[in-house]
């Protein structure tokens, strides 16, 4: 997909570096380089991104749509969207403004919670693997296996070999997705401190937004250094070449959308979904049509 122009829309965009190569973590990333309020690659303010997240929903949606449509054949491609993030960074607006822009019935969305008394008896992938798109689909974890590492290794709620040994898990799980064709997207919406503090202020000033706060979001506000260099160790031991991480700065909610909206079109188009072939004779089906009577 080319960084000036995205593929079918005919339209000039405002992307002037691809978000799948200057947002994905490689070697020697350092989380605490990112600046949540910065832009990467996009050369226009909110009113352009919101311009550019409505021009390419057409777009994603077709493509989305073919994916679907090409799971009806023999076509085994699915993608899978991982979202992780420090609380109000915005994966509900991710949802909502880039995945919802596609056909509800080709998307399968999750969010993790707590472990319920029956997931806790089973290893900590047992319900991931249940929630693993099938062909056609795009997959939306809304928090992750990585919660199992992240709060695991903030809260201590794991010794490290334990650990330890679910990163290997990971790395192991998300190899197999990608030899059954899922193209795992992982996404970290990185906001500063300041600008978490400010959205927590606002859902409490707010009647209208009382249900999303939750208290013990100022607890985990509290352990921001830890929960920093936990998704740095993430980063390290996980951004591979076939499921790779990228680091989204998500200060500005516009930026954050369409940066995510770009990194599903990247990985749908790299699938390139084609319509299946009709598999009943056409000008056959045509001739009876045209003959019937009601």
């Amino acid at each position: 997909m080319s960084a000036k122009k995205n593929s079918g829309r005919g339209t000039v965009s405002a992307w002037q570096e691809e978000p799948a190569e200057i947002l994905r973590v490689g070697p020697g990333f350092v989380l605490a380089d990112v600046d949540p309020d910065s832009t990467p690659g996009f050369s226009g303010g909110k009113t352009e991104g919101k311009a550019e997240l409505a021009a390419d929903a057409d777009l994603l949606s077709d493509t989305q749509e073919r994916l679907f449509a090409a799971s009806k054949g023999d076509a085994t491609d699915a993608v899978l969207l991982v979202l992780q993030a420090m609380d109000t960074a915005g994966k509900g607006g991710i949802v909502r403004h880039v995945v919802g822009a596609v056909d509800p019935q080709g998307v399968a969305l999750t969010a993790f919670k707590a472990p319920t008394e029956e997931e806790r008896s089973h290893d900590f992938l047992w319900r991931i693997e249940r929630r693993v798109p099938e062909p056609g689909y795009i997959g939306v974890f809304d928090r992750s296996h990585y919660e199992d590492v992240l709060i695991g290794s903030v809260r201590k709620l794991a010794e490290p070999a334990e650990i330890e040994r679910r990163f290997d898990a990971i790395l192991d799980f998300e190899s197999r997705l990608g030899d059954r064709n899922i193209r795992v997207v992982k996404v970290m919406l990185q906001i500063s401190p300041d600008e978490q503090k400010r959205r927590l202020a606002e859902r409490l000033d707010r009647p209208d937004k009382h249900w999303k706060f939750n208290p013990g979001d100022i607890d985990e506000r509290l352990l921001w250094p830890d929960y920093q260099a936990a998704y740095q160790r993430v980063f390290e031991r996980t951004s591979t070449e076939a499921a790779p991480w990228f680091v989204v700065p998500a200060n500005h909610k516009w930026y954050a959308r369409v940066a995510v909206q770009r990194l599903l079109l990247t990985a749908l188009t790299a699938i390139d979904p084609q319509w299946p072939a009709a598999d009943f004779d056409v000008e056959e089906q045509k001739a009876r049509l045209n003959a019937s009577t009601v």
